[in-house]
């Protein structure tokens, strides 16, 4: 199958080759190196030109015989949609010649030849420029009167370096028309070398940003096998691994004009059929000139590839243009390309000058010919000799009837650098002619032989004006016209025309300041792709939740998804590395979102609260309760016989423990948080000094008792009064120094908790906390030890076994409270606290106060002297 496609491209070919050769036998054949076409237009001037519409294909060396001086010619084929750039060059030097506002009575001419996208032709035309005449002598000048002023060309580095070779010995000005890489600095060296269209600096770049842009990064590379491919691959590698976007393939593409044998060609098209059948690969990046494009279109017709949603990137020195060989091939499968093209604008004026070219007009170059046959598949009738050719063009042909793909009637991106480079040699040419005027105060045509080439550098490279589009021309410090690059978007028909929808801008900047801009809205993608742009992955995307992890082994753009680490997020696809909250939000529960932590602390609101308050409230009445008890019988003997004055005391000490919970519910402030704490100990050491009084009172009392006692002069208020100032006193103290030196405050604790927020009073001093605390510790242990040893004193109501019970209570909740405290976090740390003051308290209310009450209250017979006295002699 594979076969019969070749010879049918043979086939196809012959009657090309065959009216190709009748063309040429009208050429000189007294020079040994022909050159076939050249287009020449007289003038005072002469504006050289240079390009490149047709192909000499040619088959594999075999050195078999001696190098030829001939051109290849053995397979000549044009590229019909590039005789537009001849026609620019020559519709651009007749507008000048029309415009009197610029080289008035000075005429422009134009003498254009074809590089055949050949060195050896390249060198020689250039040297036909300079010195050809009737004959060719290099470095002779036959005719004093031309002269060449300027050369427009190439359209590829190659072509142009060739040229440059020659022209910068001469100091002739150049001025290229293709977007050239970088690193040819050959080139930059050259001071006659000037560029109408930007660097390919600004095309990678915009091919990165095109890819961030869509998210597509895992990419085919097509490029040239040359030098410029090359430097292409190293510049895009290094900015791929920049802007984490990686290569999923790489192929060569052919860039001369040699026919591939069939294995290699067959090896291209299977390297193609097998990338192109990649489903994840659906960016495809283009690279090189137009050569590149008609060989990949060529492979991919012998592949028989199917059609799929494939996203074509090209630069801007790619043109579609196809030859009478591929007229016919289907050029779909590039439908909604996206092209970074040589800057353009429409020229009404140049499509009209399109229109009128027919064959029954005088045409002066050797070009129009070929191109029309080639074009229309025609022959155009010879005066001369009506036997060249049996399919005679009929005359109603016209350029707007071809296909895009053999010819424009838009003025393309290159034609219009042409336009503007002949329009900057005419401009500089007049600015000369200015300065002359002002130096001689004669006119240019009386000094024309004073004029050299050489002098317009200066004038081009201080060039600056607007052209007829409107559009200001200069060149910047690198020799290049800055305009930069449109983004095309290719539509495709059936027929190989196309519509060119220009999305986006390159290279310079907006209005906003912006050097790339792209509107998604107007790209047809294609196929089925319209609504949402196609996806270019090496895996799906990482979702929100999941980090990335290198699949070893693969390029990084190829990797795992795992979920994040607890406490962790990621809130956009393919993240590197999850990240944690801001420390007042916290995950949800898919890990992809912060959510706002609440702030919490113990409230009279919520269920905890209401229950410690309404507890707090409870024990507070009893207290007052047991107080008006005590208050009312204080002048009998039970209330008496238990040092009254320490009881109204505990009491009252009771009834600040049960009000001090109000410190601590609520959200803290400053007042409360300074209060809170210090309060707290100063009330409870408050407490036990009254306990520890009240014991001690009971044993120096027995042991007063004894004749001849010492302890008698203890007796009294004195003591008890000591005892309770004495160890209330410590704690004052101790507190006072605490507020003075790191005082309790309010802070809000965002790290103790996952989801909420800790509004809470820090102690400020850590140790001085411990120490208030670890004082009413021992307070409590000693009260606790020495009720111990007296509960069996022969006491009339047994307070010391219920001190001693009380304080067991009292130590217990205490050395409970210091690990729990600790193992409770947020709010429930006041809860525990204040659990433990209430506790406490209810403690020593009930255990002190409960027996003596249920005997006022129930068993007032209990309650008198007589009572007493014999409960006394029943213990003697």
């Amino acid at each position: 199958m594979w076969n019969q496609r070749f010879v049918l491209t043979i086939l196809i070919l012959l009657p090309s080759y065959g009216r190709a050769k009748a063309d040429t036998k009208k050429c000189s054949s007294k020079e040994s190196f022909l050159v076939p076409h050249e287009w020449y237009q007289p003038g005072k001037f002469l504006i050289g030109g240079i390009v490149s519409h047709i192909i000499n294909v040619y088959f594999q060396y075999t050195f078999d015989d001696a190098p030829s001086k001939k051109l290849n010619d053995d397979l000549p084929l044009m590229l019909p949609k590039f005789y537009q750039h001849l026609l620019a060059l020559a519709f651009a030097v007749n507008k000048i010649n029309q415009d009197p506002m610029i080289l008035s009575n000075v005429t422009l001419g134009f003498h254009i030849y074809d590089s055949h996208f050949d060195s050896r032709m390249t060198y020689r035309i250039t040297l036909d420029l300079l010195f050809k005449s009737q004959a060719f002598l290099p470095n002779y000048k036959c005719d004093l009167h031309i002269k060449n002023i300027a050369l427009v060309g190439g359209i590829s580095p190659d072509i142009s370096s060739y040229v440059a070779d020659i022209l910068s010995l001469y100091k002739i000005p150049q001025l290229t028309y293709g977007s050239f890489p970088m690193q040819r600095s050959n080139m930059g060296e050259t001071s006659s070398f000037y560029h109408t269209v930007s660097n390919e600096g600004h095309q990678y770049t915009g091919i990165i940003y095109l890819l961030k842009h869509f998210g597509w990064i895992w990419v085919g590379l097509l490029v040239g096998d040359d030098q410029s491919g090359e430097c292409f691959l190293k510049k895009l590698e290094s900015l791929f691994l920049q802007n984490k976007i990686c290569s999923a393939f790489v192929q060569r593409m052919p860039v001369d004009s040699r026919f591939p044998e069939l294995g290699e060609l067959n090896t291209i098209s299977a390297n193609i059929k097998e990338f192109y059948s990649d489903l994840k690969v659906n960016v495809l990046v283009v690279y090189g000139e137009t050569l590149v494009i008609m060989w990949l279109s060529t492979a991919l017709f012998f592949a028989a590839v199917n059609y799929t949603e494939k996203v074509w990137i090209m630069t801007g020195q790619i043109d579609f243009a196809s030859t009478v060989l591929s007229r016919d091939w289907k050029y779909e499968i590039f439908q909604g390309a996206l092209i970074f093209a040589i800057h353009s604008t429409e020229h009404e004026e140049f499509q009209v000058y399109l229109q009128n070219i027919k064959p029954a007009k005088a045409h002066l170059d050797d070009f129009f010919k070929e191109f029309w046959a080639q074009a229309f598949g025609c022959s155009v009738p010879d005066p001369k000799d009506l036997t060249e050719a049996h399919n005679f063009c009929t005359g109603t042909e016209s350029l707007r009837d071809l296909p895009g793909m053999l010819f424009e009637m838009v003025m393309t991106g290159h034609s219009y650098s042409i336009y503007n480079a002949v329009f900057a040699v005419a401009h500089a040419l007049h600015n000369l002619d200015l300065s002359q005027q002002k130096n001689k105060a004669v006119r240019m045509t009386r000094y024309l032989e004073e004029i050299n080439p050489w002098q317009l550098h200066h004038f081009l490279q201080t060039l600056s004006f607007n052209n007829t589009n409107g559009e200001m021309v200069s060149f910047n410090e690198n020799k290049e016209m800055g305009s930069g690059f449109d983004i095309i978007n290719m539509l495709i028909f059936s027929n190989n025309s196309f519509h060119k929808v220009k999305v986006g801008r390159m290279g310079t900047k907006d209005s906003q300041g912006k050097k790339f801009n792209i509107e998604d809205d107007k790209i047809k993608w294609h196929g089925n792709a319209n609504k949402i742009h196609p996806l270019s992955l090496c895996n799906p995307y990482c979702q929100p939740g999941y980090e990335k992890k290198k699949k070893e082994g693969n390029k990084f753009c190829c990797y795992d998804c795992i979920q994040c680490p607890e406490g962790k997020i990621s809130n956009e696809r393919d993240t590197e590395d999850c990240f944690k909250c801001p420390s007042d939000q916290y995950p949800n529960q898919r890990q992809d979102e912060c959510l706002p932590k609440i702030v919490v602390f113990l409230s009279y609101e919520e269920p905890l609260g209401i229950s410690l308050v309404t507890s707090a409230i409870f024990f507070f009445s009893i207290t007052i309760l047991v107080l008006k008890i005590f208050h009312l019988h204080k002048d009998s003997p039970i209330v008496k016989a238990n040092n009254r004055d320490l009881s109204y005391a505990l009491l009252i000490s009771l009834l600040l423990c049960f009000l001090s919970p109000f410190l601590f519910i609520g959200k803290p402030g400053v007042m409360t948080c300074f209060l809170r704490q210090p309060a707290f100990g100063i009330i409870f050491s408050l407490a036990v000094s009254c306990v520890l009084a009240k014991t001690i009172t009971v044993v120096v009392a027995f042991m007063a008792t004894k004749p001849g006692s010492s302890m008698r002069k203890w007796m009294g208020k004195r003591l008890t009064y000591f005892i309770v100032l004495s160890s209330s006193l410590i704690p004052v103290g101790m507190c006072a120094i605490w507020l003075t030196i790191s005082p309790p405050f309010p802070n809000l604790d965002m790290d103790m908790l996952t989801t909420e927020i800790v509004a809470e009073c820090k102690e400020g001093s850590v140790t001085m906390f411990y120490l208030v605390l670890g004082y009413m510790g021992l307070l409590s242990i000693i009260s606790f030890s020495v009720a111990f040893l007296a509960r069996k004193l022969p006491d009339n109501f047994n307070e010391a076994k219920f001190i001693t019970f009380s304080m067991l209570v009292f130590t217990s909740v205490w050395l409970s409270f210091v690990p729990t405290y600790l193992s409770t976090k947020g709010k429930y740390m006041v809860a525990v606290e204040i659990f433990s003051i209430l506790a406490s308290s209810a403690g020593l209310l009930g255990c002190i106060f409960f027996p003596k009450c249920f005997i006022i209250v129930l068993r007032p017979e209990l309650n008198n002297k007589d009572h007493l006295m014999r409960r006394k002699q029943m213990q003697k």
